[in-house]
């Protein structure tokens, strides 16, 4: 095991370590482009064998589609009406693998309503539904690792969820799935990838796949973002796991082969958790899309839709016509509803939806109903589709298929290891009891922080301990302690200020107003841990408020066209960083 902290420091030492790798003996054997869940999946599964491995991503880790999910893990009631009881299973395995084994601080099991409007048939048919799903879910040895599923009457629905319409339901099924706090998920499982002994850069962006004599694939350019810096990288293969990016990264090989793929944009909005009274969450069939309203610490997830985005693929925005979608579909449902007031927040992700087919040019593929796996040109796989309760089956089958013959001596070992956090976790709120009871932390608090953390939850305590002026939470996002801060600038690679306020907390849509009030003490606690100059923290502060306002205003847009237009308005904090630079230099 190595070191699992990520920092400023350990990123250029990666950087090194990828410069070296085209000298001889220090060659890669797999080279993963892509920082989402599939990407980072890869990194652990190929480091994990034994594999000398390097993990690179354009933007921060999990700054595309898997920051911006349902954050849900599940195994997909729809798929039952496909009949595919093997991908249902497939899926419900690996659900109750993250909650029971691999991650039971970051996944959490949580009971869903499914409202039922007429008394007999739809009792039975989605009952008989609901109860396989159960038991494809117990046909693995062991304990359950969530309760099975009950019917509810008009009566005990009303008391599990008062706010429910009585129009809307005359009863309903209760079954259990999980969510997931996707971005944290990601991070944790490059930190974890990165103790096996994988190499991890962020903000590095694969501008050119280069080729040995026989046109075979062997290694990138890489362009470090944050200096302008250009790499070049050996590796015996590459895996590509760009998402809705996919199209774009096998044209750097410069053969017409690889996947279509086609983005769909799905929104969230964010309600305080005071506004509608219940206790589970609700499962509810639109027109569109599925429904959830997600029950999650002190506020409601609400979301997703369905739709076409032909625009700009790094910043997706939800328009006023989306958020009227999902206003008007949950309030169909609700005693009190709810108005656009009462919206905190939003974000919007991309679906990469794989197109049947591939281009002309690809030699192989292994296809699933929900993820391929392709090679467009020898020395390159290409995985996308799928969806992150399967990640790591995703990350399994990509391995091997980059290994071909060779991967039945080394199999992949990753269903056996805990990501960081989940070793102990059972025993963390005692180990740090005198933290707690030092500061006074609530109850509400220490699970707060036994979800982000688990068993690394020791380390925000030594913070604390160490400076207990980061023992109380922040003035202006009072959910988050300065520690947390501390420990994303110190421990979690955070390099930039929106790395923070978007994935290592969840702040931006948490907060009215992207989180803006929070943005002075935040950057005051990471200029001195980043070292930071005075006029570093401004252009950090100033980036993070452009990239606000454009966000709200792309929010009031009446369309995905407008939207984005404003959206683009805001320079991104890399861009805006370097061209100071050039004007001060």
């Amino acid at each position: 095991m190595t070191e699992s902290r990520l920092t400023a420091e350990t990123r250029s030492a990666a950087l090194r370590a990828l410069a070296a790798s085209t000298e001889e003996g220090a060659e890669l054997d797999i080279l993963v482009i892509g920082g989402g869940v599939t990407g980072a999946g890869i990194a652990l599964d190929a480091a994990a064998r034994g594999l000398r491995t390097a993990v690179v991503e354009a933007q921060d880790w999990s700054a595309g589609t898997s920051s911006r999910s349902s954050k849900l893990v599940h195994g997909g009631l729809r798929y039952l009406q496909m009949l595919d009881f093997k991908l249902v299973h497939e899926a419900l395995t690996e659900r109750d693998l993250l909650l029971t084994r691999i991650a039971p601080h970051l996944v959490r099991p949580i009971p869903f309503l499914y409202p039922l409007r007429h008394r007999l048939w739809e009792r039975a048919f989605i009952g008989a539904g609901i109860a396989l799903y159960d038991s494809l879910a117990s046909l693995k040895r062991g304990k359950r690792s969530v309760p099975w599923h009950r019917h509810l009457g008009r009566k005990e629905l009303a008391r599990v969820f008062p706010d429910l319409s009585e129009k809307a339901a005359i009863g309903a099924i209760e079954y259990w799935d999980a969510t997931v706090d996707d971005s944290r998920y990601v991070l944790t499982t490059v930190r974890t990838a990165q103790a096996q002994g994988a190499i991890a850069a962020s903000r590095t962006e694969v501008t050119e796949l280069t080729k040995n004599s026989a046109g075979a694939v062997d290694g990138a350019i890489i362009r470090d973002l944050e200096t302008g810096e250009s790499i070049t990288v050996k590796a015996r293969a590459v895996i590509s796991s760009t998402g809705v990016w996919t199209e774009e990264a096998q044209a750097l090989a410069g053969e017409p082969g690889g996947l279509r793929v086609l983005a769909s944009k799905g929104i969230h909005i964010v309600v305080p958790r005071e506004r509608i009274s219940g206790q589970d969450g609700l499962i509810l069939q639109t027109e569109k899309s599925v429904l959830f309203v997600i029950p999650w610490s002190r506020y409601w997830v609400i979301g997703t839709t369905d739709t076409p985005w032909a625009e700009d693929l790094t910043n997706p925005t939800p328009t006023a016509a989306d958020v009227e979608y999902v206003l008007e579909r949950v309030n169909a449902v609700l005693k009190h509803p709810l108005s656009e007031g009462d919206v905190v927040g939003t974000w919007a992700g991309l679906r990469p939806l794989l197109q049947p087919g591939t281009k002309e040019g690809t030699s192989s593929a292994k296809v699933s109903r929900e993820h391929t796996v392709a090679s467009p040109v020898p020395g390159l796989t290409v995985i996308a589709g799928g969806k992150f309760t399967t990640y790591r089956v995703m990350a399994k089958d990509a391995v091997d298929f980059a290994l071909g013959d060779g991967a039945r001596s080394i199999p992949s070992t990753t269903a056996g290891i805990p990501l960081l956090g989940a070793e102990g976790f059972d025993g963390a709120r005692a180990d740090i009891a005198a933290t707690i009871e030092r500061f006074g932390w609530s109850d509400q608090l220490v699970d707060h922080l036994l979800h982000r953390y688990g068993a690394e939850v020791t380390q925000i305590a030594a913070l604390c301990d160490a400076d207990p002026t980061l023992a109380v939470p922040l003035a202006e996002a009072p959910a988050y302690l300065r520690a947390e801060i501390a420990y994303a600038a110190t421990q979690e690679g955070a390099l930039h200020l929106e790395d923070v306020l978007l994935r290592r907390t969840r702040i931006q849509y948490e907060y009215e107003n992207e989180g803006v009030a929070s943005l002075d003490e935040i950057a005051a606690i990471m200029a001195p841990l980043l070292g930071w100059s005075t006029g570093r923290m401004l252009e950090e502060t100033s980036s993070y408020r452009e990239r606000a306002a454009a966000e709200q205003d792309a929010r009031l847009s009446p369309d995905d066209a407008s939207a984005a237009k404003a959206r683009s308005r805001a320079v991104s904090v890399v861009d805006a960083l370097r061209s100071d630079e050039k004007a001060t230099g």
